[in-house]
């Protein structure tokens, strides 16, 4: 017991004693990369990160965190690959709703191409985290610039093409369904329309407040 208690000890203190400060590069961020660092990893700064990765422990954690949000972002990429690949290859049932109209079978097309593109960009991002490690990660981060911006943008990327690849498949359905002749058909895209918008305002809103209370000091 004492000895296991002494190695752990001896192996905490080695973690402190190879701790880095953050590099002067990393800690002044323009407003637009504090923000693609807080969507990638839920903080306006690096500060948090940087501590992770003189921890085997904690940088196996946020690889853990990361792998799966960019699994659950490969999961959404292939429904909406799936679901937009039904609607652009077969016509409409209903001919009261015909999403093939140019302006909804572009959009479709368009949600399609997107969620391709998320998939791709998901999974090569997935391999780059699962093959990484800690000190690699700091040699890429110290030089800050571009090579931090590449770091984040890899992780947010696939999530908004995502999401791009959701809202053309909505304003697809949405647009079809106000060209209706049916009356009870518009009525279900108008209330569609409110939910979604209500929705999308939520998320923003926790957005900013989220966001603004990660700017308050620790």
């Amino acid at each position: 017991m004492a000895c296991s208690t002494e190695l752990y000890m001896t192996t905490d203190k080695r973690a402190l004693a190879d701790e880095q400060p953050l590099p002067e590069t990393l800690c002044h961020m323009s407003l637009l990369m504090r923000v693609i660092c807080f969507l990638a990893l839920g903080r306006p700064d690096l500060d948090d990160h940087w501590k992770s990765l003189h921890s085997e422990q904690a940088f196996e954690t946020v690889r853990s965190k990361l792998c799966s949000i960019l699994s659950s972002t490969i999961t959404a990429a292939s429904v909406l690959l799936a679901i937009s690949g039904v609607f652009v290859s077969t016509g409409s049932p209903v001919p009261s709703f015909d999403y093939t109209s140019p302006a909804p079978h572009c959009l479709l097309f368009l949600s399609l191409m997107l969620a391709m593109i998320a998939m791709l960009t998901s999974g090569s991002s997935m391999i780059r985290w699962v093959h990484t490690d800690r000190l690699w990660t700091q040699e890429q981060l110290k030089p800050g610039g571009y090579f931090v911006l590449s770091y984040l943008l890899s992780i947010v990327t696939p999530i908004f093409f995502v999401a791009w690849s959701l809202n053309c498949f909505m304003f697809a359905m949405l647009i079809a369904g106000f060209y209706s002749q049916i009356t009870i058909c518009r009525v279900v895209t108008a209330l569609w329309l409110v939910t979604y918008v209500v929705n999308v305002g939520t998320i923003l809103i926790d957005f900013l407040w989220k966001y603004a209370k990660s700017l308050q000091p620790r």
